[in-house]
Order: structure tokens, then C-alpha cells, then sequence
């Protein structure tokens, strides 16, 4: 390798590093738990941090509910030791007759690679930190007509977003004005038929169909979900609007993270080597850096050397190959051409 090109690839390194320092900043969210509490004083603040850890790991691996054992209590009893920092906020929730109540609310977060290694620690499973955002439609049908997400049942749509918040689900509503709505044929919609709405713009990564409607005591909801090729339909009912939702929402949380998760036996440290063809200027080789460094499951990239339109990598890894190599297949970045070294690809972008 000359100078020219081992000037080249510092550059990349340096941009590499900058991307990663920022990139962080996305994830930084599902380290921190956000619990109610009653005032800003110490004693109320100590109560809820053990609270606030149990949210990051519920964020961390998608479980609703986080097995018992020895080390999951000393985590417990210690969390202040895992705390980065923490603030207050004060939150409006609406209820169901209007009245708005103001809550304190305490945003603790924790050390990343403190939680991570406790995550494995106590056997937990690890959903990955890139999510794309599920895009909910809800059709009520109040007996005359159907409507989209109707402005009265606000306190509803507040408790989903919590609840897929306080999980770690990012979620994104429809957009529409007037004009676009009347685009939409609402009979489909309410058939639950997600391809349609992806045919019509929703992200083909995740579509969230919910169609309610009340039979005389009780709300009756179907749901439909799609999310990265895979569908899943159910039912639920519930005399309270508010109820059946949020019980929706973990049933999608748990489904999606279920889907997108590692097991406990396949998180650890691995090291791989990596060669990418069809890199032939610096942004190429820029954006293939960025694009490796951005996965949540590689902890390092190391240039090991580089030929006219080639690079070797060592990747350092959090998750077993088989993971990095089924995340990297499903975007359009690499191509993978290698028949004895999964490890060697052709760069498309």
C-alpha cells in the first residue's frame, strides 16, 4: 500500500469514528427508563431507579416480563451504581373524560456496557437496536360510518404510544390531510389488507392495522401486522377501548422483538475477517465504513488492507457471525459472493 493510499484510508478512519459518535445518540434511548414519581427529592428518586432499570431491560431484550433469579435482584438492589444520569420532565396525559393530569416523571439512564454485560449476566435475550418504526392505522367504527384514528379517543392513542415507548417499540401514526385521505379506500383498510397501504406509501418495514369496533358491551378489535415479510392476524376484546389497545400493543412488541432477537447462548465477543470487492473511490470505501460501523452488532471495525477495489476488514462482533451475516443479506449494501467464506462481498451502492 502507498502513502496516497494510506492517507486515504486514515481519512476514512477518521470519518468513521465521527459517524460513530454520533450514531450512538439513536440508540441512547433505550438505555434510559422513564418512571412516575412523586416528587423530585431524593428518597422518591432512589425508589425509582430499580423501576427505571427494569424498563431499559425490557427495552433491551423485548420481554414483558423479566425472570427472577439472584443476579436480576443484586441488579436491582444496585442499580444507582449503573446510573449515567438522570432528569425530570413533567408529562400531560389525557384521560378518558378530557381531564388532563400532570405527571413528574424521572428519565434515568444507564451505563450501556454495564446493561449489556448484565443482560447477559442474567440470561436475558437481546433484541436488536435497529428498529424501524411501525406505522399504526386504527379504524374505529361507531356504528354510522369508519373513521381514522378519531380525535375523542386521544387518550387511547396516548397510551399506546406509552406503552410501545416504554418498550422500546418505535411506532409513527399516518399523516394525511384531507385530500390525501379520500385517496384511500377505508373498506381495505379495514380489511386489514397491509400490503395495500404499502402499495400507497406505508414503510414496507413494519404496517400496524387496527380495526375496532363495540358489540354492545365490549370493543372488538382485529388486528393485522406486517412487518419485515412475516403476518401476523388476532382478535381482542375488552369492555374498555384503552384496555384492548395497550394489551395489543405488547402482542405486537412481542412478536416484532421475538422475531429480531438473539438468544443469550449467542451473544459474546467473536472476531471475523471480511473482504469487499467493487470498492472503487473514497466514497465507496466511506460509505461501505459507515455502513459497517452502524451495525449494532459489530463493536469494531479494523482495516487490515486494502488493493485496487478491495478491503479487507476484522470486524469484532457481539453476536454470533451467523447474526451480522443475516442482517447484512437483508439490506442492499453487499452482496455476499463467497461459497467457502460467507465473510466476502461485493459492495452495490
Amino acid at each position: 500500500m502507498n502513502h496516497k493510499q494510506t492517507a486515504k484510508i486514515c481519512l476514512l478512519v477518521i470519518l468513521v469514528l465521527q459517524f460513530a459518535v454520533s450514531s450512538t445518540w439513536a440508540a441512547e434511548d433505550l438505555y434510559s427508563g422513564e418512571v412516575i414519581v412523586g416528587s423530585q427529592g431524593v428518597e422518591d428518586r432512589n425508589e425509582a431507579i430499580p423501576a427505571a432499570l427494569i424498563r431499559v431491560l425490557q427495552k433491551l431484550s423485548g420481554q414483558r416480563e423479566l425472570p427472577v433469579s439472584p443476579a436480576f435482584e443484586d441488579a436491582l438492589a444496585n442499580a444507582e451504581r449503573l446510573l449515567y444520569s438522570f432528569h425530570y420532565r413533567n408529562n400531560d396525559r389525557v384521560g378518558a373524560n378530557g381531564d388532563v393530569t400532570r405527571e413528574l416523571r424521572l428519565i434515568a439512564r444507564f451505563m450501556p456496557a454495564e446493561v449489556d454485560a448484565l443482560v447477559l449476566l442474567i440470561g436475558l435475550p437481546r433484541w436488536q437496536h435497529l428498529r424501524p418504526a411501525i406505522q399504526i392505522w386504527v379504524v374505529i367504527d361507531d356504528g354510522l360510518n369508519r373513521r381514522l384514528k378519531p380525535l375523542e379517543y386521544q387518550y387511547a392513542w396516548e397510551a399506546m404510544e406509552g406503552v410501545a415507548g416504554m418498550r422500546g417499540l418505535p411506532i409513527t401514526w399516518p399523516s394525511l390531510d384531507d385530500e390525501e385521505l379520500q385517496l384511500i379506500d377505508m373498506r381495505l383498510v379495514w380489511g386489514g389488507y397491509a400490503d395495500y397501504l404499502i402499495e400507497k406509501g406505508a414503510p414496507a418495514d413494519g404496517v400496524l392495522i387496527v380495526a375496532a369496533r363495540r358489540e354492545g358491551p365490549q370493543w372488538v378489535l382485529r388486528w393485522n401486522l406486517a412487518n419485515d415479510g412475516h403476518t401476523w392476524s388476532w382478535r381482542n376484546v375488552d369492555q374498555e377501548l384503552m384496555f384492548a389497545l395497550v394489551e395489543g400493543v405488547h402482542r405486537v412488541v412481542n412478536q416484532v422483538a421475538a422475531l429480531n432477537s438473539i438468544a443469550s447462548e449467542d451473544q459474546g465477543q467473536w472476531v471475523i475477517t471480511m473482504v469487499v470487492d467493487d470498492l472503487h473511490s473514497a466514497s465507496d470505501y466511506t460509505r461501505c465504513l459507515v455502513y459497517l460501523q452502524s451495525q449494532s452488532l459489530v463493536t469494531d471495525v479494523e482495516i487490515l488492507g486494502a488493493e485496487p477495489g478491495r478491503v479487507h476488514f476484522r470486524l469484532q462482533l457481539n453476536a454470533a457471525p451467523t447474526y451480522v451475516a443475516q442482517a447484512l443479506n437483508r439490506d442492499s449494501v453487499l452482496l455476499s459472493v463467497g461459497a467457502e467464506n460467507m465473510f466476502e462481498y461485493r459492495f452495490l451502492q
